[in-house]
């Protein structure tokens, strides 16, 4: 995506609790002369805070313009990756036009290949049967927040047609009393002026 210096960005990720989120990000500066965006930008970094669904900061840090990070939530729902660039010019001047590249994986597991190939053919079938453990577990955990949010919506949805339901009775008896009133008044209008 594409930003101006010194202006914040925000991404929503809906993430379950106790899940790794790791981000990796490229910031790239339009140059005028090139008209095109450069592949680095030196003396360039990036604020990388964020917020967890209760406006908790789990993560507020200054990195290069190039870099990863990464965050375990402690609660489940929308945590928001706010990222700004660090540029020292006044906003006024700040003109130039940023490349955000960012990759965000929710859930992720790394498995230190370094280790596997120290090991021998059994522990490196060990090692990756436990991350396949891991993965499912994290597959388990993803669904029970899934069905935890579906059940919270059909809720929502049952009691808005419960309310949807009385709000048309209620309009049904004002119409039936305001009908049922008019035609006693029209009656009595005309059998005071001896139309009946």
């Amino acid at each position: 995506f594409h930003s101006g210096e010194r202006e914040e960005k925000c991404i929503i990720e809906d993430v379950p609790s106790d899940t790794l989120v790791i981000g990796n990000y490229k910031v790239q500066r339009w140059d005028i002369h090139k008209q095109d965006f450069l592949q680095s930008a030196p003396g360039l970094g990036m604020f990388v805070t964020v917020t967890s669904p209760t406006a908790d900061v789990l993560l507020s840090k200054l990195y290069g313009p190039q870099g990863t990070f990464s965050f375990t939530s402690y609660l489940s729902g929308e945590h928001i990756i706010c990222l700004q660039s660090n540029s020292t010019r006044f906003v006024a001047l700040a003109g130039s036009k940023l490349r955000i590249h960012l990759d965000i994986r929710v859930g992720e597991h790394f498995l230190d290949e370094s280790v596997v190939q120290a090991k021998d053919k059994v522990n490196d079938v060990n090692l990756r049967l436990e991350h396949l453990i891991e993965q499912i577990h994290h597959v388990s955990k993803e669904q029970n927040y899934e069905r935890e949010r579906e059940e919270k919506f059909r809720k929502m949805s049952e009691e808005t047609n419960s309310n949807i339901l009385w709000w048309a009775v209620v309009q049904t008896l004002i119409l039936i009393s305001i009908g049922i009133w008019q035609i006693k008044s029209l009656r009595d209008f005309f059998i005071a002026k001896k139309l009946v």
